[in-house]
Order: structure tokens, then C-alpha cells, then sequence
């Protein structure tokens, strides 16, 4: 029928070959929702997690101007309970809201007046398609006479980026007013929305906020990067589609793992950002896909606000630990924080950190990730004090590199020193976390694997350095009221270098031990 009412079944088409991951299963989350009171549906999920993607699946099964059976009868939907007496039986509304946005902003025009064009596109594809208003009309009035015209069927709201619009208008709350004014006069209106909406699906980055002012779609239930709930395994790509995928395309899964696995949003769900894995597919290799956005160019911003210790946190991030947050008191905003905790959630919400639900942490999710983060320590703005440990750490590596075990063992001491081991020094666990504050430096030259399966044992902490670099592999074996020499003699005894075999000849072997009684660090490093 028209661009923005009953677009038609192209869009997803044009996407849906064979190289398409089936999600059609969220279909059937939002088919149990027509006609109820649970019918309003807000998933949030950053940007390149494929939002764009399920609206447009979502139109082309909806739309009743349309013959959607062979895009969708091969499909996982097609098992399910509701499959026919849904498909092409709604009408449908399909916005993207971020290319509102666009076009006004090409335009050297005003926020102002996106809900205004909003409006105008509707009712021009209505009147194009042949239904004409009556004289005071207002576009709900059209709408729901519309309803009654094209067969009783009523209409499926379908809104991408819902939020670019707010995000956009920060400072100018008359614009951001009357886009809820628009989305309050669908969705929370006892004169129409019970009679003319199905179901809404909306997509955006951020949750509603929570002071009040976004009151309009309070009614949407909401499924984050949070809480998920069902819609965890259609928030990206599954291990088993990304498995899949790699066998089509014989490609190396545990490369693809270890760059775009880490989102775990349920007990037993693990994501992958589906921008990046097709992107590698498609090239042939891994690297970071993460693109410059006006939400992702903010986050040295964010980080540099330095709330309560922030900076250290990030820090411990980077080097592999897992941070506690509370994320109950975030607004759900870009630009109002009063703690660490609120920045922390936020970058949740973009994708650069995972939360997990059940013991209340985040982590930093993969390698693409932690390049971006790698990327923030480099800033010359970065706090003084990180910028000191940074500059020891790439003296401590080069001064491992060259075999002084001395002074790697003076540097471990002030690095402890400086409370950067946990309360209780008292195992090799708490030596392992001093070690990863020493070799800070290591990250973006190695790739560390902490207790690799290795010869007839299993290596503390191994450090494999990058295809085209000519630094040599290290194995590091940490010892507790023992020996510096005796961690050596493990390496060799236990052959941890079987796993390091193109390496052969440029390998390095550190011993590292720490003396209760003596309250001192010893350090051997050999060559094997």
C-alpha cells in the first residue's frame, strides 16, 4: 500500500536469503500477545544487534496487503500453534524513526517537526492509497475509519529506533513532549488503542526512563540488555546458529568465540553481536567491527567522568575481572549520572559490558570489545595514576622480555603495594590478580589464557603474541611459599610448551613465587 502504512514484504525479502539466521521464533512471542493487555512490546538492544532486522521481518509477516507463505512456511514460525491464522492478517504501521530524524537534520530543519512529518507520511499513504478523510479529521479519526474500511482489520505498530528521537532532542524537551504526545495518542488512549491496536513492537537503544517524563509508553512491557527474559535468543546470534554459520563457511568457531561471544543474558544463552560475525564471515577473518556512533564516539566521556573510583574499575575490567553494579538507580538516560554504577549500566546498555543477573557483576564481553576499552587507556587525558601503572607495566613487560627477574620482582612489590591485590594476599589467586595488574601492557600485544590445558598439565597464565609479532610466546607459572626455580621446572617437567610448538626456540619461561615469611616476590626467567 504505501512506505509507512502496509509497506509490503520487500524489505525483509531482500535480507531473508541464504545466508539469513532464522529468528522467526520472536514471531510467535508476539503473536501470544495480540488483542491482550500484554499487546505493547519494547525491546531494547544496542546498536548492530540486528533491531532493524526483526521489524522488518516482523512487517512482512503482518501485512495483509501481502502474500508472505514463501518467506515464511520453510521457517521456524511455520511449527508453531498461530502460524496461518496470523500471517498477512493485520494491517500494519511501520516507522523508522532515526530516518525522520535524518532527513530533518539533512535538511537544516528542527526536531520540532518530526512528530508533525510523522503524522503527514501516514495520512498522505492513506490518501494515495484512496481513502479519504472527512473534513477535522484528526490522523486517529482517519485511521480508525481506515480500520473499519480495510476489512475490520486492525493495525500492528511496528517502530524502529523509537528512542533515536529523544536521544537526539536531549536539550529540547518541546520536541521530545510532542513526540510522546504522539506515541500517548496510539498507545494510551481508551478511544482508540483498545479498538484500532493489535500489537506494538518497538526498538531502541535505552530502556523508558524512569523520572516520569516518557509516562506515554509506560504501558510497554520491556525486554533489555538486562533482563531479556524470552527474548534472550533473538537479542543476537546464538553459539549454535554461530556454529552453524562457521561450518557453512569454514570458518574457525573458537576465533569467532573469542571476538563476538561474552553477551550472556541468560543461564544458558550466550550472544554474539550478529553485525561482527557477518562482517568476519564475509572477509574472512576476525577483527573489531564496532562502528563509531554518536552513542559509542561518548565513551571516554563517560568513562572520564571518574565517579567513585570509575577509572579503576575500568582498569580491572580490562584486565579480565568482573565489577559489582547496581543498576536499579539508572534513569535510563544519556546524560543524567550520579554514580559509577549508572555509567557502568549504561555501557550495558550499549554493548560494551555484560551483566550477569545473578550474581549482580558486569564484564567486558570479547576481544572486540576490549580493544575499544584498550583503546580508552591509551588517552592522554587518562587519570594520573593509571597512566603511571600503564608506563610501568610496558617497563615490567620489556624488562621480562630482556630477563631481569630483579627488577620484575621490584616492580610486582610497588604494584602491590599500591592495593592493586585483593585484602587477602594469602594464594596464587591473589597472585594472579597482581599479576594482571603487572603485565597491563601485555594487552593488544598477546592474547592471554589464563590456565591453558598445555603438554601433561595446566599453565597458570600463557601469553601468545599476535601473528605478525616477533615477540616471543611467555608462559608464566606462579608458585605460593615455594620457588622461582621450582615454577621453571614445572613449565619443562610438565612440557607446558606443547601448545606453543610454532613457537619453538622463542618461548619464555617465568617463574614467579611469593614467601609468606619473608613477604617477598622472587622471579626466574629462562629461555626454552
Amino acid at each position: 500500500m504505501g512506505t509507512y502504512v502496509n509497506p509490503g514484504n520487500q524489505a525483509f525479502a531482500e535480507i531473508a536469503d541464504e545466508d539469513y539466521v532464522d529468528k522467526t521464533g520472536l514471531i510467535d512471542l508476539i503473536n501470544k500477545t495480540i488483542g491482550r493487555k500484554n499487546k505493547l512490546t519494547c525491546v531494547c538492544r544496542p546498536r548492530r544487534f540486528g533491531k532493524s532486522y526483526a521489524a522488518r521481518m516482523l512487517t512482512a509477516y503482518y501485512d495483509c496487503t501481502c502474500d508472505s507463505h514463501a518467506l515464511f512456511d520453510h521457517r521456524d514460525i511455520a511449527k508453531t500453534k498461530e502460524y496461518l491464522s496470523c500471517l498477512n492478517q493485520f494491517n500494519v504501521i511501520y516507522l523508522d524513526i532515526s530516518g525522520f530524524v535524518s532527513e530533518v537534520k539533512e535538511e537544516n530543519g528542527s526536531l520540532r517537526e518530526i512528530p508533525a512529518r510523522i503524522k503527514k507520511a501516514i495520512w498522505k499513504d492513506l490518501v494515495e492509497s484512496g481513502f479519504v478523510p472527512r473534513e477535522n479529521d484528526s490522523l486517529n479519526d482517519f485511521l480508525l475509519r481506515c480500520f473499519h474500511q480495510l476489512s475490520g482489520k486492525p493495525f500492528v505498530f511496528i517502530i524502529d529506533e523509537w528512542d533515536s528521537l529523544i536521544r537526539e532532542a536531549k536539550d529540547d524537551t518541546t520536541a521530545q513532549e510532542a513526540y510522546i504526545n504522539l506515541l500517548r495518542s496510539w498507545f494510551k488512549n481508551a478511544n482508540f488503542t483498545p479498538k484500532a491496536v493489535a500489537a506494538a513492537y518497538m526498538t531502541g537503544i535505552l530502556p523508558i526512563r524512569k523520572d516520569g517524563s516518557q509516562s506515554a509508553i509506560s504501558d510497554f512491557r520491556e525486554l533489555s540488555m538486562l533482563y531479556p527474559g524470552q527474548y534472550a535468543m533473538y537479542t543476537g546470534f546464538t553459539e549454535s546458529e554461530v556454529r552453524r554459520l562457521c561450518r557453512k563457511n569454514q570458518f574457525p568457531f573458537e576465533d569467532m568465540k573469542q571476538w563476538y561471544d561474552g553477551y550472556r543474558l541468560s543461564d544458558t544463552t550466550s550472544i554474539y553481536n550478529p553485525y561482527s560475525v557477518m562482517n568476519a564471515l564475509e572477509e574472512g577473518m576476525c577483527r573489531s567491527f564496532w562502528g563509531k556512533t554518536s552513542a559509542s564516539e561518548a565513551l571516554t566521556d563517560y568513562i572520564n567522568m571518574n565517579f567513585d573510583g570509575l577509572q579503576e574499575m575500568i582498569a580491572q575490567l580490562i584486565i579480565g575481572s568482573e565489577v559489582r553494579v547496581n543498576t536499579a538507580r539508572f534513569q535510563n538516560d544519556f546524560d543524567r549520572f550520579r554514580s559509577k554504577d549508572d555509567i557502568l549500566t549504561l555501557l550495558v546498555h550499549l554493548g560494551y559490558l555484560t551483566y550477569d543477573s545473578q550474581k549482580e557483576t558486569v564484564h567486558i564481553p570479547n576481544e572486540e570489545v576490549r580493544g575499544e576499552f584498550e583503546g580508552f587507556l591509551k588517552e592522554d587525558d587518562f587519570s594520573g595514576h593509571w597512566v603511571r601503572l600503564i608506563g610501568r607495566s610496558r617497563k615490567l613487560l620489556k624488562d621480562t622480555l630482556a630477563g631481569d627477574g630483579n627488577t620484575v620482582v621490584a616492580a610486582l612489590e610497588e604494584i602491590r603495594g599500591e592495593q592493586h591485590a585483593p585484602l587477602y594476599y594469602n594464594d596464587e589467586q591473589a597472585l594472579r590478580a597482581v599479576i594482571k595488574y603487572a603485565y597491563l601492557d601485555a594487552i593488544g600485544k598477546y592474547i592471554k589464557i589464563e590456565e591453558m590445558p598445555s603438554g601433561k598439565g595446566i599453565a597458570d597464565v600463557v601469553f601468545i603474541p599476535g601473528p605478525l609479532s616477533r615477540l616471543p610466546a611467555m608462559i608464566v607459572e606462579l608458585k605460593w611459599n615455594r620457588t622461582a626455580d621450582g615454577a621453571i621446572a614445572q613449565i619443562r617437567n610438565r612440557q607446558y610448551t606443547a601448545s606453543l610448538k610454532p613457537f619453538a626456540g622463542n618461548i619464555l619461561l617465568v617463574g614467579i613465587n611469593y614467601n609468606e615469611k619473608t613477604g617477598k616476590h622472587t622471579c626466574a626467567i629462562e629461555i626454552s
